[in-house]
């Protein structure tokens, strides 16, 4: 069947979602990082959610980095896993923090989050999953 001989592309995939992903974390996170220490204690602000409110700057800083360079690191497939981790956890905290945020009941809350929740979902995947042979890390 012609599906079944797709199965030859799964790196080609990979490489893909890696690129897009990382293009998209880079954009997202590079005018964090530029913002400097006023963004980065805003964004600090949500560790409060998962019971670390001190050092919300040091928190924001980590958030901006995790998807700047997690995002580059993703897209040239280098530290690979534990760039995956650090995207995770920031999503994680994120759907923590629209969990806590967002007025409502269970399913207005749940599509505030659903952002969050579905990358950290692809990231989760690309951490069991690994680069794909397209990669600086190369498995």
């Amino acid at each position: 069947m012609i599906l079944r001989s797709l199965s030859k592309y799964r790196d080609t995939g990979l490489l893909l979602l890696r690129i897009l992903i990382g293009i998209s974390f880079l954009a997202h996170g590079l005018p964090k990082l530029m913002a400097g220490p006023e963004l980065w204690i805003k964004l600090g602000k949500s560790m409060q959610f998962v019971g670390m409110g001190a050092y919300p700057i040091f928190w924001g800083l980590m958030a901006a980095l995790s998807e700047s360079v997690g995002g580059f690191l993703l897209l040239i497939g280098f530290c690979f896993r534990p760039a995956c981790l650090f995207l995770l956890v920031t999503m994680a905290v994120a759907t923590v923090m629209h969990f806590n945020t967002t007025p409502g009941d269970l399913f207005e809350k749940w599509q505030i989050a659903s952002h969050a929740i579905e990358l950290g979902s692809v990231f989760l995947s690309l951490l069991l999953i690994g680069p794909g042979k397209f990669s600086v890390d190369r498995e």
